[in-house]
């Protein structure tokens, strides 16, 4: 398939002496009995920027040797007054060693005397690109790992080249061949030598100046036109404001071959700079064009977040935690890692989250079961005949048990009971020891009261607070957990509201953590087998953030 750009305005065809850069590109890629070479013709997507950059640009996409032939002998025809040619051949080539042939689609296996009908020779397109020294590129793209020999003569590749003065050869892979196009050939005042020498991929040949520039300022009429540049300031202003509804590369570029030095040139090439190096920008606005609500992302976030990617927050707002956990989902799932989603890709998150929320809530749901069997029973083992000593013992296997409350207030009356009966002394050195509530003011008391009422609570106290300084550096760790999830107030609502949803009591859903909240995570922990530190890990997070009802 061929195609032609051309740069300047159809009214500048009436004036064929005006000299133009000249580019041709030819990739083949699906050829019909060799192998295929992948990426061949993706040197041919360089014509676009080849255009603004005001060559006249002739592509030939899997296509036989006739037709390559064809396209080359046009070129011939306008070398002789091009200021610049760039050519570029990607395929499959064959050498003898001192002479080198491009196989066109139809070739079958190379034969030394049938090459002439199914290929064309590099070194004719040497001779071609001889007529405009200095300023001539020929960029070859090959598979350099493909060298096998074909027979006696022949073998794949690309051989000794013999190279006209003022002609310059690069070879790389079509990747590296394209990207030195679009980012240097094309680019204002871009060295081609500095870009190659740069690149261990790409290597240069023949004619090697200091400094290889293949374009000098942006897109404008020649200085040679003697024709006078007048602008049509309402026809520019009504396509200006075109443009910038459609706010797409093609957009600009046209305008910019409309009007290259009218009042928004600059302003175009601006936006097409910025466009340019914009990373993914077509899935930026693929996304952009889903319209989606600020409960929509929540729900999105909320998903992620079930499947274990973390968005560092359900605020509805895609930041670049959320850019980095859609990333990873992508990665994991056979996507280009855009960080931008598809509607296709939204409906597969929301379905694997919805068998992942599944699975935990069943799993949830017997772990839960079995917890609250086995506190009934040691209640029942213990607190249940409202003695001291067994109220004491179940607080110390459940602390945030089902019945601790009701232990708790228990022990209350007990101990009011007690600073009603005991002696003064005694009652005044628990006082001192419970305003301490240290470890050696326990100690003390026990020391000094050795028949005192308030041993038993002494002993409790002491060890609640060994226990806490045994587990200090763990929950320490675990607030720092937690403190890296960056949990915004609109999420730590969420989570109360969840926690009161499953019956945990948080107190006020304020988005305020406080020690109820701290009570109610541990005892959802507790009910999810993960560790009751009353700090929200990435897993606890991920379940807690189950929506209710699955």
């Amino acid at each position: 398939m061929r195609r032609l750009l051309m740069t300047t305005a159809l009214a500048l065809f009436a004036h064929p002496a005006l000299a133009q850069d000249a580019a041709v590109l030819i990739g083949v890629e699906r050829y019909r009995t060799l192998d295929r070479f992948v990426g061949g013709t993706t040197v041919t997507d360089a014509a676009r920027e080849l255009a603004v950059a005001g060559y006249t640009v002739e592509t030939l996409e899997n296509d036989d040797a006739q037709a390559m032939r064809e396209l080359l002998e046009r070129l011939h025809d306008r070398s002789a007054e091009a200021e610049r040619l760039v050519v570029a051949l990607s395929g499959r080539f064959v050498t003898d060693d001192n002479r080198t042939w491009m196989m066109a689609v139809d070739a079958g296996t190379p034969e030394i005397f049938g090459l002439g009908q199914d290929a064309i020779s590099v070194e004719s397109v040497l001779s071609v690109m001889a007529a405009t020294p200095g300023q001539s590129i020929l960029l070859l793209s090959y598979d350099d790992k493909e060298r096998d020999r074909i027979d006696t003569v022949l073998s794949e590749g690309i051989g000794r080249l013999d190279i006209p003065q003022g002609v310059t050869v690069v070879i790389g892979n079509p990747r590296n061949i394209t990207a030195l196009i679009e980012d240097t050939i094309v680019a204002p005042q871009a060295d081609v030598v500095e870009a190659v020498a740069g690149n261990r991929n790409i290597s240069l040949q023949g004619y090697r100046p200091h400094a290889l520039i293949m374009q000098g300022d942006a897109p404008a009429p020649r200085a040679s036109d003697p024709r006078p540049y007048v602008v049509d300031r309402i026809g520019e202003s009504l396509l200006w404001e075109q443009t910038k509804t459609r706010d797409t590369l093609e957009a600009y570029t046209e305008f910019l071959r409309s009007f290259p030095r009218g009042e928004h040139a600059q302003a175009a090439q601006t936006a097409i700079d910025v466009i340019r190096s914009e990373p993914n920008r077509a899935a930026r606005l693929a996304e952009d064009g889903l319209n989606l609500t600020r409960d929509q992302r929540r729900s999105i976030q909320r998903d992620l977040s079930i499947l274990n990617y973390n968005t560092r927050g359900i605020d509805g707002i895609f930041g670049q935690g959320t850019r980095s956990a859609v990333s990873n989902w992508q990665q994991q799932n056979g996507f280009a890692q855009s960080g931008y989603l598809t509607d296709e890709q939204i409906t597969r998150i929301n379905a694997q989250a919805s068998r992942r929320s599944a699975q935990l809530e069943a799993e949830a749901a017997r772990e839960r079961e079995a917890q609250l069997r086995r506190d009934r029973a040691y209640w029942e083992e213990t607190g249940a005949n409202g003695r001291e000593a067994g109220l004491r013992s179940y607080l110390e296997r459940y602390p945030d048990g089902l019945y601790a409350e009701q232990a708790a207030e228990q022990l209350e009356r007990y101990e009011a009971d007690k600073l009603a009966q005991a002696a003064r002394a005694d009652r005044d050195a628990w006082t001192i020891a419970r305003n301490a509530n240290s470890i050696a003011g326990y100690e003390t008391y026990l020391k000094n009261q050795r028949r005192g009422a308030f041993r038993d609570e002494a002993n409790a106290r002491m060890a609640a607070l060994q226990t806490e300084q045994s587990t200090a550096a763990t929950t320490d760790q675990a607030n720092q957990e937690e403190a890296a999830l960056n949990l915004n107030v609109i999420t730590r609502r969420i989570v109360e509201g969840r926690l009161a949803q499953l019956g945990f009591d948080p107190g006020p859903t304020d988005g305020r953590f406080t020690n109820e909240s701290r009570r109610a995570i541990r005892q959802f922990q507790r009910g999810r087998n993960l560790a009751p530190t009353g700090f929200l890990t990435q897993a606890a997070l991920v379940q807690l953030l189950i929506p209710a009802g699955n």
